[in-house]
């Protein structure tokens, strides 16, 4: 969290932290700052901030977890339920990559506008890291890598209902975008290449803050691996 200028009331703790979960700088499943640092920035006493945290409980925003730790709530989470499928199916796989591609087209276009330096920064640490795991891992090892990068992008949206929904969404069909991969892998014998370089335009595209063409390449990267699974 930024640093703030000292203020006295209860309210404006409130509102300031109202305004960071809107505005994405905290996001669902992060902590917030404890109590002792919250009374500390806005010169207040730790009843006033407890009852502030208090309240945002009341309001479904964050919850505390054993210990007195309190973190941001996923807003969409108890009004959202997943379907379910009773078993993996191309029809299921074909449905979630569609998903994917709206879900990843706009993140891409979000982050690349509204990403701070910082996560620019933690992105490519990131991409970088994807591009050494991939080399030797297991189907599963590089599910995950590639649903982190993905995952790191629409974290970085400052899109509050984006950020929740693909939390969600990602969670739920994991097994789902694995299957897609496998068999992938299975066709062609290896990572196809198309998707390694489909990685690194979506990267350069939000590194150089070009929101459309983040948005256009992310789109066309996951309707790419689509097509690949609708004909194998």
């Amino acid at each position: 969290m930024t640093n703030t200028t000292r203020i006295s009331t209860k309210e404006s703790l409130q509102q300031f932290l109202l305004r960071q979960i809107a505005s994405g700088e905290l996001i669902p499943g992060d902590s917030v700052p404890s109590e002792r640092s919250l009374a500390s920035d806005f010169q207040l006493s730790r009843n006033s901030v407890r009852e502030v945290m208090q309240c945002l409980q009341e309001d479904s925003l964050v919850e505390t977890t054993q210990g007195g730790r309190s973190r941001c709530r996923n807003l969409l989470q108890p009004h959202l339920e997943m379907p379910k499928s009773v078993e993996m199916s191309l029809a299921l796989q074909l449905d979630v990559m569609e998903m994917r591609a709206f879900l990843e087209g706009e993140a891409a276009y979000y982050c690349a506008l509204r990403a701070t330096d910082e996560q620019l920064k933690l992105l490519d640490n990131e991409y970088q890291a994807m591009q050494q795991r991939r080399r030797g891992q297991s189907t599963l090892h590089k599910a995950k890598a590639d649903l982190t990068f993905h995952m790191m992008i629409a974290e970085s949206s400052h899109h509050l209902l984006l950020i929740s929904f693909s939390q969600l969404f990602y969670a739920r069909y994991f097994n789902a975008i694995h299957g897609v991969l496998s068999t992938t892998l299975k066709r062609y014998g290896r990572y196809p290449d198309g998707i390694g370089r489909q990685h690194e335009k979506i990267h350069k595209a939000i590194q150089a803050r070009n929101a459309e063409q983040a948005r256009l390449e992310a789109t066309e990267h996951i309707l790419y691996t689509r097509r690949l699974l609708e004909s194998s």
